[in-house]
C-alpha cells in the first residue's frame, strides 16, 4: 500500500477510535446503572481501555507514515519500532481477545458481560463498535502493513505483564468495592477464578501467536524478525 494511502488509512483510523473512546467516556451520569459504573468508572472494563490502546496505536502509525512521507527517515525508524512493537504485543491480541470473548460470553449468557440494563445507556452502534468492529480493524492492519515481531520471550513477557497489571486492577476494585468488575468472576471460587485468569492469559498468548502467524504468511520472515 502507498505510503499516502497508510496515512490517510491509520488516520481515519485513528479519528475513528478517538470518537468511539469519547463517546463511552461520555456516557451522561445520570444514565449510568449504578451496579455497572462503580469505582473505576469505565477505566475497569478491557474493552474500554482497548479503545484508547487502539487510538493510541494509530496516532503512532499516522505519525510514522507522516515521518516517511517528509523524508525523516531517522524519526520514522523509530517511531516504527514503537509502532510494531505496540501492534504485536497489544493492539493485535487484546482487540481479538476482546471481540471473540465477548460475543462468546455474551452469547452463552450476556448478563455476564453485559447486562441487559445497559442497552437503554450504550447504543446499538457503540457496542458494535467497541466489540465487533475491533477485530476486522485488527485483521486490516496486518494486511496493510508488515510489522516486526520482538522476540518472542521478550514479546510474551511484556504481554504476560500488562495482562498482570491488568488482573491487579480487577482484584484491586473488588478489594475496594466488594464488586467484581464482571457479573461472571463472581461464579467462581478463588481457585476457579485463578484457573479462568491463566486461561484467559493462554488464550490471548495464543492470539499473539497468531497475529505473528499471519505476518509471517502474508508479509513473510524477512519483513518483520528483529
Amino acid at each position: 500500500m502507498e505510503i499516502s494511502t497508510l496515512a490517510t488509512y491509520h488516520c481515519l483510523a485513528f479519528v475513528w477510535y478517538f470518537f468511539v473512546a469519547y463517546s463511552i467516556t461520555h456516557v451522561r451520569t445520570e444514565e449510568r446503572p449504578s451496579e455497572v459504573f462503580l469505582y473505576g468508572g469505565q477505566w475497569k472494563y478491557l474493552t474500554v481501555l482497548n479503545l484508547v490502546l487502539q487510538a493510541v496505536f494509530y496516532g503512532v502509525s499516522f505519525l510514522a507514515d507522516v515521518l516517511r512521507l517528509i523524508k525523516k527517515l531517522r524519526c520514522a525508524k523509530c517511531v516504527i519500532s514503537s509502532r510494531d512493537l505496540l501492534f504485536s504485543v497489544l493492539a493485535f491480541p487484546v482487540s481479538t481477545f476482546v471481540s471473540i470473548s465477548f460475543w462468546t460470553l455474551y452469547t452463552y449468557n450476556r448478563e455476564l458481560v453485559y447486562p441487559k440494563s445497559l442497552d437503554g445507556v450504550i447504543p446499538l452502534w457503540l457496542n458494535h463498535a467497541m466489540h465487533t468492529v475491533v477485530l476486522p480493524f485488527a485483521v486490516l492492519e496486518v494486511l496493510a502493513t508488515p510489522h516486526r515481531y520482538p522476540a518472542k520471550k521478550k514479546g510474551l513477557i511484556l504481554l504476560g505483564l500488562v495482562s498482570f497489571l491488568y488482573i491487579s486492577w480487577v482484584l484491586w476494585i473488588y478489594s475496594v468495592t466488594g464488586e467484581w468488575v464482571y457479573p461472571l468472576f463472581a461464579l467462581f471460587s478463588p481457585a476457579g477464578l485463578a484457573a479462568f485468569f491463566a486461561g484467559s492469559l493462554a488464550v490471548i498468548i495464543s492470539f499473539y501467536n497468531f497475529g505473528e502467524f499471519l505476518n509471517r504468511m502474508i508479509w513473510g520472515q524477512s519483513k518483520f524478525c528483529f
